[in-house]
């Protein structure tokens, strides 16, 4: 062949191939990759999303930015989706639980339970309501479906109610008795007694992966870190301030803080609950008790018993923003926030009577008149997968 024409073919030779190793056309034009050995890219690494390594049985972290991804406006669990929307306030003073219909405002049923009721504390499973009568040891099952209390279950100094977030366990606070005890969370049998050497243990959350949760001691200043799945106190401080006394507990919609509301202090405490370092405190008003999430992870509403007012702090500013007075007063303390986010209830302490507010205005909506010594009502039901206890803590 002569030179000229070998140069050609070898031309055409070299251009086939790159062709070839391009792609081909296919009848409407669209080249079509062809893969070959030498000719396959790379592979691009996808970057994985950062998993939360929970507690063993615990339902996976939807969000590792927001513990509280589950709690979006009317998302309600197919549990609960059928439950009427319902307010109920235990009257530690008189003994019995206010049922509220929320669009009403009125008391549709008044039920007796036992002797000093503290909380409403929606089940794991959220298939019940269990009354905490802390003098009377009992807790007292509510069917949310009918709205009907069944046989009361002897559980000793039941100040207060909580569930580890796998379900395994029922964690009772007993206040006075200076233990955390472990219970079966449908039976409530006994299972394991935690002593504690505080005193007052009573509100408390978990971590974001759910392997430990904090406490605060009411009557002792002290806060409590509880390893979950060891069901072991591995922390323990006093809070720097002299007559302190730690309520409510909520985690940040990050889990990378605690805050704990101090009525005797006047703020919440900030609280770095890996490390278990001192916490700092933000004031925000007389007699801080009560602290609730906004539907949108965005808001706390933090109930200020001592002024009738309550404050709203920013999660992302990391400051308070507003405070909403009640008209003519009051004594908000414990609540919850309606299924759509509108509406925050607060029961009134010394007051007898209950107060709704709206979320977006902070303006009173309606008080309605309850029995003696309102204390911690459940709205319900509300968003979540499982709940964590209390009023109403759900993931």
């Amino acid at each position: 062949m002569p030179p000229t024409s070998m140069k050609r073919a070898l031309i055409a030779g070299a251009v086939f191939l790159a062709l070839a190793a391009c792609g081909t056309e296919t009848r409407d034009g669209v080249h079509k990759t062809v893969a070959t050995k030498a000719g396959a890219p790379a592979p691009v690494k996808q970057a994985k999303k950062k998993l939360v390594q929970g507690l063993p049985g615990m339902p996976p972290v939807l969000d590792p930015k927001d513990v509280y991804a589950a709690d979006r406006p009317n998302r309600l669990s197919p549990v609960v989706k059928d439950f009427p929307s319902r307010v109920y306030v235990p009257n530690t003073e008189s003994d019995t639980v206010s049922v509220i219909d929320p669009k009403t405002y009125e008391i549709i049923e008044t039920i007796h339970v036992g002797r000093q009721p503290q909380h409403v504390v929606p089940s794991w499973d959220m298939k019940t309501l269990w009354v905490n009568n802390n003098r009377g040891h009992t807790l007292t099952p509510i069917d949310p479906r009918t709205g009907k209390a069944g046989e009361p279950v002897e559980v000793h100094d039941p100040y207060n109610l909580y569930f580890t977030p796998n379900g395994r366990y029922a964690v009772v606070m007993a206040s006075l008795d200076r233990e955390l005890v472990f219970r079966d969370p449908h039976t409530m049998e006994r299972k394991k007694t935690v002593p504690v050497t505080c005193y007052g243990v009573n509100h408390a959350d978990f971590s974001l992966d759910g392997r430990y949760f904090i406490v605060s001691c009411e009557f002792s200043g002290e806060l409590l870190k509880v390893d979950t799945e060891k069901m072991k106190v591995i922390g323990q401080q006093k809070l720097p301030f002299d007559g302190a006394m730690p309520q409510d507990v909520k985690v940040s919609p990050d889990g990378k803080r605690f805050y704990i509301a101090d009525m005797m202090a006047d703020g919440m405490w900030v609280l770095d609950g890996d490390r278990f370092t001192q916490p700092t405190l933000l004031p925000t008003g007389k007699g801080t008790h009560g602290l609730y999430v906004s539907r949108d992870s965005r808001e706390m509403y933090v109930s200020n018993r001592g002024e009738g007012t309550v404050s709203v702090f920013d999660f992302t500013q990391n400051r308070l923003t507003r405070k909403w007075h009640l008209p003519d007063g009051g004594s908000p303390d414990m609540g919850g926030v309606s299924a759509d986010g509108k509406v925050l209830w607060l029961s009134g302490r010394y007051d007898s009577e209950v107060y709704a507010v709206d979320t977006r205005t902070g303006k009173q909506l309606a008080r309605v008149k309850v029995g003696s010594g309102p204390h911690g009502l459940a709205v319900y039901p509300q968003p979540g997968r499982y709940s964590l206890g209390h009023t109403g803590i759900f993931r």
